[in-house]
């Protein structure tokens, strides 16, 4: 669990640095992310005696996961502010939850209030009566990206066990293919412009991403998802955005809601403690 809290910290403070970049283009930005991601898992890659049936499925599941899932994810700041985009994330845990019954063939009932409970928790912490043209469009775009992050956790974390490998031996794997459908995708609509004329700042807000966010997060949050258990998994995928309201008001000094952080925080807690009581599931 505390490999997810940790990832929770460095994706707490993602969603303002992502805007500075988003207008360089949701393929070019995803190319870019996965692309550096891959450069520093390459040196660890392992895959020796793994089948080629295999090693695609892996490929396949980063292409999913990080992927299509960061090109839905970035597209969607051309409707939404950075804030409504981390507030549209408080439906994956619903989807790690599902996806993980569906796939398994049985629904815990338990695990789906878990996870009920950590979105109205998290939806308490910055829901502020948002509405806005063109927000559907955004919305959409985020429940398509959720789904895609969801099933990428629960594929990975069932298809590890049977490899034999170690995490830091397959992540290389999964960011080749995620670059591939990244690369693929922004190669015909790269804003040359835009890339040849970025600046400093937006240049090392890329390697953050890249390096720190995609490639050190995803390897943590990856590894810590097949270390806990399907309910604890469903309410971290939300604890960065109470993280990321809670680094707003302490370290960047913005103005918060302190009682709807903690009426919100409250309940999330609530989550946690009800999946603890009442038993893991692997």
């Amino acid at each position: 669990m505390s490999l997810l809290l940790i990832v929770s910290v460095i994706w707490a403070l993602s969603f303002g640095l992502t805007a500075e970049v988003s207008d360089l283009g949701a393929p070019f930005v995803t190319a870019a992310r996965t692309v550096l991601a891959a450069l520093v898992f390459l040196p660890f890659l392992d895959v020796k005696g793994m089948p080629a049936r295999r090693l695609l499925a892996f490929a396949g599941i980063g292409a999913l996961q990080f992927g299509l899932m960061y090109l839905l994810y970035i597209a969607s700041y051309r409707w939404l502010r950075p804030s409504e985009v981390a507030l549209f994330t408080i439906f994956t845990p619903l989807f790690v939850t599902l996806v993980s019954d569906l796939l398994e063939g049985r629904m815990s009932w338990l695990f789906l209030l878990t996870a009920g409970l950590a979105v109205l928790g998290t939806g308490i912490c910055v829901w502020s009566g948002l509405g806005r043209g063109g927000m559907l469009r955004g919305f959409l775009l985020m429940q398509a990206a959720n789904l895609c992050f969801a099933l990428g956790q629960v594929l990975y974390r069932r298809a590890v066990p049977a490899s034999g490998k170690r995490d830091r031996d397959l992540m290389g794997l999964l960011y080749l293919g995620a670059s591939v459908v990244a690369v693929a995708m922004a190669a015909p609509s790269v804003p040359w412009a835009k890339v040849l004329g970025m600046n400093l700042r937006q240049m090392g807000v890329l390697v953050y991403l890249g390096v720190v966010a995609s490639g050190l997060g995803f390897f943590l949050f990856n590894a810590g998802a097949r270390r806990t258990d399907i309910g604890t998994l469903a309410i971290f995928n939300n604890m960065k955005i109470p993280l990321a309201i809670l680094a707003s008001g302490l370290v960047f000094r913005e103005a918060v809601d302190w009682p709807r952080l903690a009426a919100g925080g409250a309940v999330i807690a609530c989550a946690l403690g009800l999946n603890g009581i009442t038993g893991a599931r692997s």
